[in-house]
Order: structure tokens, then C-alpha cells, then sequence
């Protein structure tokens, strides 16, 4: 029997599914496995904990597995790919594929057809496949200089926002949220982390903001309507690279910050090029994974 398996490592989470030709057998999730933004050792335990949760349910050993995909911000960086693939070497048997994270999202959402999708997790990026199998990205280069969009820029963006309106004389009930979310008793406190090395996890402050914006905080909902604006700009720069003004495009979510964030999924469909055909599911990229493993 062929046993296949499907890693997401993403920067927060990891997500794997481990199937047979035609079924899923079990399924893992452990804390984030990206070495860019976890390091080596922590990106170890993480897919380790992942594949050996799944491999439980299914009732096999992790060397049985015939092949492995592993999608992973930063795979096109031999670096990377080579410590991906030289930690699941010491984990699993079979053939090891390595591949972008934006590559098993748009899997999962288009097959091998066309479509784009743009993922807005704890980083951001958007990437798309015409008919003719032509690919483009947008995005995708970095929290310190792009990832527009995702939980790290809402998070940092936040932070500017609400210290901004303190400096205004402006009472800011998302300055507030932002201190309570880090156990921090003051703005001077905040300003310290912020700028500490290495940089704190911003991402963390995405469900603050969300709830703020929830609780109709002015400054949270332009934050998300922003969001959804530049996330839907890289989408579109996509859009006209591979596809004709008059084509309908397939157009796919993928991410943290579209699962739970409302706002943003409106303000990214408001602002995509029209005509578009909008997945209405947020697609999980494991499923892709899963997928091209199997050599779907």
C-alpha cells in the first residue's frame, strides 16, 4: 500500500494530512515549522509532533510513507529547502518534495487548472496560474518589508495606530486591547517590546484588533478595511499579469486572517478587479499538499 503525506509549515502552525491514493487516514497539527521565523530546532519538533500524530491515527510508521510534500514560505531558498528536507529525512521513508506554501494553497484551490489565491496568514502573498500554466507571485517578501495584509503588518499596524492617537491626545480603547493582549502595563512598556530584538510576534495581536473592530473601535476597522484593500492589490497585480481583462478569474483565500476576519474578506472582494469567480470557502493549503504527494 502507498501511503502518502501532506505538510502546510506554516509560520504559526503546522498542518498535515497522511492519506492512501483515495483517502485521508489521519490527520496532525503542532505549533509553527517555518525555520525562517521558528528556527531549526523548534521547526524539528514541530513537523516531528505533526507527522507522528497523523502516522497514530493512520496505524503506520512514519518510514511506510511513500512520499512526503511540504510547503514552506521561503522554499525557493536552497537554504531553506535543504533544512526542510534534511529534518524529514530523519523522520520519514520516501520521496520528499519541497515547495512554496503559495504553491499547495493554489493546489488546494485550483488543482492543476487556473486561479489565484492570495494567503494572508502570519505572512502574506499572492500567487496565480493561467490556462496556458504560466505562474506569477505578488507579495510574499518579508514582514520587515512587505507581506502587506497579513496578521504581522495588522499587528505592527496597529501598534502605530493606537500610539499615534495617544500622541494626538486621543484616548485609544485599541491601545488598551493591544497592553492587556501583552501583559503590559504602560506604553512605554509596549514600545520597548515593539522595537526589541528579535522582534516580537505581531500576528499575536490579530484577534485584538478583530475584536476591537467587533466592538465598532473606529481605528480597527479602518485597520481591516486596509487590510483587505492592499491584499486585494496584490491579488490584482496577479490578476493582470496571467489573465486577460475580460477573463473571469478563480480567485481563492487562504489564512488565519481571512478565516476570522469578516471585514477583511469584504474589503478584499470590494477591492478585486473585476470579473472574478470568488471561492467562497477559505481553502486550506494541507489539502494541496496532500494532493501533489499523490501526484494529483
Amino acid at each position: 500500500m502507498a501511503y502518502y503525506l501532506g505538510i502546510d509549515g506554516g509560520g504559526s502552525k503546522t498542518s498535515c494530512l497522511l492519506g492512501d491514493p483515495a483517502s485521508v487516514l489521519g490527520a496532525g497539527r503542532s505549533s509553527g515549522s517555518n525555520p525562517i521565523r521558528v528556527g531549526a530546532e523548534k521547526a524539528q519538533e514541530a513537523l516531528a509532533d505533526a507527522i507522528h500524530q497523523a502516522c497514530g491515527q493512520a496505524k503506520i510508521a512514519p518510514r511506510e510513507i511513500t512520499k512526503t510534500c511540504v510547503g514552506v514560505a521561503g522554499a525557493a531558498r536552497a537554504e531553506t529547502s535543504e533544512l526542510i528536507r534534511n529534518i524529514l529525512l530523519g523522520v520519514v521513508g520516501g520521496e520528499i518534495q519541497v515547495v512554496g506554501d503559495m504553491e499547495i494553497a493554489l493546489a488546494a484551490a485550483s488543482g492543476t487548472g487556473p486561479g489565484v489565491v492570495v494567503i494572508a496568514g502570519t505572512g502574506s502573498i499572492a500567487y496565480g496560474r493561467n490556462s496556458s500554466g504560466r505562474t506569477a507571485r505578488a507579495g510574499g517578501w518579508g514582514f520587515a518589508i512587505s507581506d502587506e495584509g497579513s496578521g504581522q503588518w495588522i499587528g505592527r499596524a496597529a501598534i502605530s495606530t493606537a500610539l499615534r492617537s495617544e500622541d494626538e491626545g486621543n484616548a485609544s480603547k485599541l491601545l488598551d486591547a493591544i497592553l492587556q493582549r501583552w501583559n503590559l502595563q504602560g506604553h512605554e512598556q509596549l514600545i520597548l517590546k515593539s522595537n526589541s530584538m528579535p522582534p516580537p510576534d505581531f500576528a499575536t495581536l490579530m484577534p485584538v484588533v478583530q475584536q476591537s473592530a467587533d466592538g465598532r473601535d473606529a481605528a480597527a476597522q479602518e485597520l481591516l478595511e486596509e487590510a483587505g484593500k492592499v491584499l486585494a492589490k496584490i491579488g490584482n497585480i496577479v490578476i493582470g499579469k496571467l489573465f486577460e481583462p475580460y477573463e473571469t478569474v478563480p480567485v481563492a483565500m487562504s489564512g488565519g486572517v481571512f478565516e476570522h476576519s469578516p471585514p477583511v474578506r469584504q474589503s478584499f472582494y470590494n477591492h478585486l478587479r473585476r470579473p472574478v469567480s470568488l471561492v467562497p470557502h477559505i481553502v486550506e493549503p494541507v489539502n494541496g499538499a496532500l494532493e501533489i504527494a499523490r501526484g494529483s
